[in-house]
């Protein structure tokens, strides 16, 4: 996994020295398991005691939205981790006329917040994407902070609700547990998969465990 995160962590930080002067700032509070956000949304998320707080990075996301990460994780005394909550506070920047358009058919409701609820087999295997994408800053800051995952599979729930109805706001959490332990793999989860027959069962039980580990409400 680390040797194929050194190009894309090393360009990545060049794409940041050159944008650190117009980062926006980190406005939400962290206090123990507990998250707070003031506005867009109002909203306090609290994370079950097994998770570890690890802080907080914000940029601006392709040149379009400002965005501010969050990291709640749980992983042993080197540092691996078996799953981890990832929470970000997007919004486009009043430059562009931009929208999000999620398309999800699930919708779940967490603390009066309707979710767009999407699951995926993932892997570190192959193509990360744009080395400037969310995901691999936040891939970038976990492993400054000397964390990784166990394996190169997981599965990941993602919940976006949209804040506003223009729909130029969003928070979106996504949770993230290893495949190791399982003796799976992402090609044995999608369609034509080994496993494609357990993943109605594989994937409501990791939105049940996401949606226990943590506590939304409203301010």
């Amino acid at each position: 996994m680390i040797r194929r995160l050194v190009p894309a962590i090393a360009l990545l930080a060049l794409v940041l020295l050159t944008a650190a002067q117009s980062n926006p700032p980190i406005t939400r509070t962290v206090a123990g398991q507990v998250l707070t956000s003031k506005d867009t949304p109002a909203v306090r998320l609290e994370f079950d005691k097994a998770f570890k707080y690890v802080g907080a990075q914000s940029f601006v996301l392709y040149g379009v939205a400002n965005a501010e990460q969050h990291f709640f994780v749980d992983a042993d005394k080197d540092g691996r981790m078996k799953r981890f909550f990832w929470v970000q506070f997007e919004g486009y920047l009043p430059t562009n006329t931009n929208s999000y358009n999620y398309k999800s058919p699930k919708i779940v409701n967490a603390g009066g917040f309707d979710f767009f609820a999407d699951v995926y087999p993932r892997s570190l295997k192959g193509d990360l994407g744009r080395p400037d994408s969310d995901g691999n800053r936040a891939r970038a800051f976990l492993s400054a902070k000397g964390l990784k995952m166990i394996g190169t599979e997981f599965i990941s729930q993602r919940l976006v609700h949209m804040v506003d109805q223009a729909k130029r706001n969003e928070l979106m959490i996504i949770y993230i547990e290893d495949l190791s332990e399982s003796g799976l793999t992402a090609a044995d989860l999608i369609e034509g998969g080994s496993a494609r027959a357990r993943w109605p069962e594989i994937s409501q039980g990791l939105l049940d465990r996401a949606l226990k580990n943590m506590k939304v409400s409203k301010m």
